[in-house]
């Protein structure tokens, strides 16, 4: 079958053409934006690509256009295939009808931490052996690739609660019916589809609805949103983690070991040194021992691997030393993300300065609905230098400078990308660490840091 993906640059939509193809289907594409790293990966796998939206594509006449929900009505290749009546159909929908049916789906949700959850439980069933298929919203070190089919009936995904498409404004996980669902925390985001936290809880409700009896749901015991979620119905097994009685983290050490004994109620399976650090990441690493454990992974043997977990790319990533300054990435947005991510970073750091560099880039910053918190995220940076374009489609509709102003004059905001590289390479000092959080391509601006630095000497 030959499958024409519209989105296809974008790091779900990517990953499903490459699954696509991995299942012997004739997969092309075309975005907006042909860019790396995804258009890399897709046309070292030969999957032809096509830069913008153009009605032409109507000739390719494919089997199936798979629509990602970047597009919307009045793209001009939307609109053709409407007016021929081509057949079209979600990416969620897809892969679910196509590659998900009659495997053992683990799917991981939740607001923050779905990507190195995803990541810690695939590589805890590949290391029992278990050979998973998986797609995940970012690069796992252990495997190098984002998505693959994998060997057996398991299948880990990412379960993302963004709508489906423009005609389907059901959230994408529920498509994917999982055996065994974990559900990692729950505040509000996505303001640009949601008006409040109920809505996004009731999207939650509806994936719950979906899981078997015989299957599993793995929650955080400690948040006040699942708990609401589960009490509306939940007609399977339910493991929690953080909370009294389930799963939990027990004489944590707070140094470079990040060491914990792992226990569930009152039986304890072992230490983990976990390679990463902070609170939230002992959550990740319980909720995923805690599903291995579903499909037979004993605890011990997902305690070992875990040992030897590498991380995601886009997660503190180091991107380079120059000058003495370390400069990392991260795909942190929301102000729960940036402040677990400063804090992780300061744990790790212990005294070093930090230097945070941000880009409120998603849809919830652009439309303002978490500047109020951006502050409070940020207070254990001892710099900060925000971005906003000025114009474009990620432009903020609000003043990124004022947002930004409880924090004195340890804060500064840029509208010109060039200025903020200049200003925060002249701040940078030997032993300091520039954090740069985005959910985007942020204009390359880590390299450029690193080249100016270096230039600095």
């Amino acid at each position: 079958m030959h499958l024409h993906v519209l989105g296809i640059c974008g790091t779900f939509m990517g990953g499903l053409a490459l699954l696509a193809q991995a299942a012997g289907h004739r997969v092309t594409g075309c975005d907006a934006n042909v860019y790396p790293p995804m258009s890399d990966q897709l046309r070292a796998a030969g999957i032809d690509l096509i830069e913008g939206f153009d009605a032409a594509q109507i000739d390719l006449r494919p089997d199936l256009f798979v629509v990602g929900n970047v597009v919307t009505r009045g793209n001009p290749l939307m609109e053709a295939i409407l007016d021929a009546g081509a057949p079209f159909t979600s990416g969620p929908q897809w892969l679910g009808e196509t590659l998900l049916r009659g495997r053992w789906v683990l799917a991981v949700a939740g607001t923050h931490g779905k990507t190195t959850t995803s990541a810690m439980l695939a590589a805890i069933l590949d290391h029992a052996g278990l050979a998973p298929g998986f797609l995940i919203g970012g690069v796992p070190q252990d495997f190098g690739v984002s998505a693959r089919t994998g060997a057996t009936d398991f299948f880990v995904i990412e379960a993302d609660e963004y709508d489906t498409a423009f005609f389907d404004k059901r959230s994408k996980f529920v498509h994917y019916f999982p055996r065994t669902a974990i559900l990692n925390n729950l505040e509000f985001d996505h303001a640009d589809i949601f008006p409040d936290l109920g809505a996004i809880e009731t999207q939650f409700h509806h994936l719950v609805r979906c899981v078997p009896r015989s299957g599993r749901v793995v929650s955080n015991g400690a948040d006040a949103a699942l708990e609401r979620v589960l009490a509306r119905g939940c007609w399977s097994p339910v493991e929690r983690f953080g909370s009294s009685g389930g799963w939990n983290a027990t004489a944590v050490t707070e140094d470079a070991t990040h060491g914990f004994d792992v226990v569930f109620g009152d039986q304890g399976f072992g230490r983990l040194e976990l390679p990463m650090a902070g609170a939230h990441n002992r959550c990740n690493a319980l909720a995923a021992i805690a599903a291995a454990r579903h499909v037979g992974v004993a605890p011990a043997l997902a305690i070992e691997a875990l040992v030897r977990f590498q991380g995601v790319k886009r997660r503190l990533e180091v991107r380079g030393v120059r000058a003495g300054v370390t400069v990392y990435d991260d795909f942190a947005h929301h102000p729960t993300a940036i402040a677990t991510t400063v804090d992780g970073l300061r744990r790790r750091v212990g005294k070093g300065r930090i230097l945070a560099v941000l880009e409120p880039r998603s849809n919830t910053m652009k439309l303002g609905a978490m500047k109020a918190q951006l502050p409070g995220s940020l207070r254990e940076a001892d710099l900060v230098f925000g971005y906003g374009a000025r114009d474009g489609k990620n432009a903020l509709g609000w003043n990124l400078a004022e947002a930004l102003a409880p924090l004195g004059e340890r804060a500064q905001a840029f509208d010109d990308l060039d200025s903020l590289v200049r200003q925060v390479a002249a701040a940078a000092r030997a032993g300091d660490h520039v954090l740069v959080m985005s959910n985007g391509g942020f204009g390359g601006v880590h390299g450029r840091l690193l080249d100016t630095l270096q230039a600095r000497g």
